[in-house]
């Protein structure tokens, strides 16, 4: 009965226990990861080379230089994060403040001119220099939302099924949010943005449509800050004179082994699917459509609603799966999902039914969903074994240290993709691609992300926090510095 205990959800001791409303409200700030964070990237290559014909090599570049700055920026937010003390804790005054100017400063990051992309200066689009220089001021901002609400994500309750419960809401109202993100281009599509004389102002149509999320995302920070409490702050952060030094938020972290694991875990998912992560698109438009942007750009709403509607299994699916064999053993399930969906991508991509497509995005999702949720919840018991061994909460720390690495991960994707284009001779003023440029654009989008997953599975199965670890972990905890 003691084991059943242990595995089955409706046994979680009521005080380790989050109410649903307290998820949701948690959950509000995936939007704001989704748009401030992954909206950009997600468009850049459609607005900026194929709207403006900035050159992808470029665009590439941008993406990756505002990625490993991220980088840089998140390890100093998690620092400060972690040493402010506050009568509104260490988390909610970033989430409240950040979060209002984040969605404020969304839509200046497309604030170009058609014209300038002709002008040139050191030898570069005038619009690449506006893509670094706006990013260089968004960016400290949208990390100073993102670092403390993800941290604050480990800190909502100590059991080890709960933790992955949370991890459920997040990850299935990520995959809610994240179609605004495939919508983005189809709202270009609207009769406002069509031009007389065929095709459509994407750049004025993406302007409306940041301006429209931007104002969402400041709503939603300020709802958190009045919905969430900040549970270990009270009862242990307080009473640690001790603070986190900066050497401890940009490299130290990596010391704890099943930490360097599952930074693993992430790395290598991100370098595989951001790699080739618009290649989706540009296999829509310019093999299943034709070379039609407007028709792609439909497609990849539908199959938006697709990655969603698999996200949305993925994660609670995934979550029951992981209370029976453990989070490593379903982290593996994941990956091995994700390889079908990837891999079939050969097949399911085809002009000759086109909504076949919709059916690899879903499994994307489904992996993409179940994935996060996992890697989340892992990374909260890792912050606990960290405590047992140097009795601090580093929430933060952990948090930043672990997305300077993932963005890392992201950047070299971004410039990879960028150079891949270039590489398979893609054209964007052409609408019919040559035979070889298409086959390789599919190739790549089937391929590259198999060997991602197989790394991911190698780096799970060196990650040594099983269930009963970590309840052992807890009791050490508790014992030593009383319940939280």
């Amino acid at each position: 009965m003691k084991k059943k205990a242990n595995i089955d959800k409706e046994y979680v001791p009521v005080r380790d226990r989050i109410p649903a409303p307290t998820k949701i409200t948690y959950g509000l700030g995936t939007g704001l990861n989704m748009w401030g964070l992954w909206l950009y990237p997600g468009v850049a290559f459609a607005v900026f080379n194929i709207y403006l014909g900035v050159d992808p090599r470029l665009v590439g570049l941008a993406l990756t230089l505002i990625r490993v700055y991220d980088a840089i920026i998140d390890p100093v937010v998690g620092w400060i994060s972690d040493n402010l003390r506050s009568k509104h804790g260490r988390r909610r005054p970033f989430i409240l403040i950040a979060g209002i100017l984040s969605g404020l400063g969304l839509p200046l990051l497309f604030a170009v001119s058609p014209e300038w992309a002709s002008v040139k200066f050191l030898g570069a689009s005038v619009i690449f220099w506006y893509m670094a220089v706006s990013s260089l001021i968004y960016i400290p901002i949208i990390s100073a939302f993102a670092v403390p609400f993800d941290s604050l994500g480990a800190e909502m309750s100590p059991d080890y099924d709960e933790r992955t419960s949370i991890m459920t809401y997040k990850s299935v109202m990520q995959k809610i949010f994240e179609v605004g993100n495939f919508y983005a281009l189809r709202f270009t599509n609207l009769a406002w943005f069509l031009l007389p004389a065929g095709g459509k102002n994407t750049l004025r149509g993406i302007q409306v449509y940041t301006g429209i999320l931007g104002t969402v995302m400041a709503i939603f920070a300020i709802t958190m800050f009045f919905k969430l409490k900040e549970r270990y702050y009270d009862k242990v952060v307080v009473k640690t004179k001790e603070r986190i030094s900066i050497k401890s938020s940009f490299y130290e972290t990596l010391k704890v082994q099943p930490f360097r694991m599952i930074m693993g875990f992430g790395f290598a998912f991100n370098l595989s699917t951001s790699m080739i992560g618009s290649l989706g698109y540009y296999t829509t438009v310019y093999y299943v459509c034709r070379g039609s942007t407007i028709m792609g750009d439909n497609w990849n709403f539908w199959m938006g609603i697709s990655f969603m509607f698999g996200g949305l299994l993925g994660a609670p699916i995934l979550n029951r799966i992981a209370t029976q064999i453990g989070k490593r053993k379903a982290v593996i399930v994941a990956a091995c999902i994700g390889m079908i969906g990837y891999g079939g991508s050969w097949y399911l991509y085809t002009p000759l039914i086109p909504w076949l497509q919709t059916v690899a995005s879903g499994t994307m999702g489904f992996a993409a969903s179940a994935l996060w949720m996992l890697h989340g919840s892992i990374g909260a018991d890792i912050i606990d074994y960290d405590e047992l061994n140097t009795g601090k909460r580093r929430e933060g720390s952990f948090t930043a240290c672990g997305s300077y690495i993932l963005k890392l991960g992201n950047s070299a994707g971004y410039f990879i993709f960028g150079l891949i284009l270039s590489w398979i001779g893609f054209d964007h003023t052409v609408k019919i691609q040559s035979p070889e440029t298409i086959l390789w654009i599919r190739r790549t989008l089937a391929g590259i992300p198999i060997l991602g997953f197989i790394v991911v599975i190698i780096f799970i199965l060196r990650m040594g926090l099983t269930r009963e670890k970590c309840e052992e972990i807890r009791r050490q905890l508790e014992n030593r510095r009383g319940t939280v």
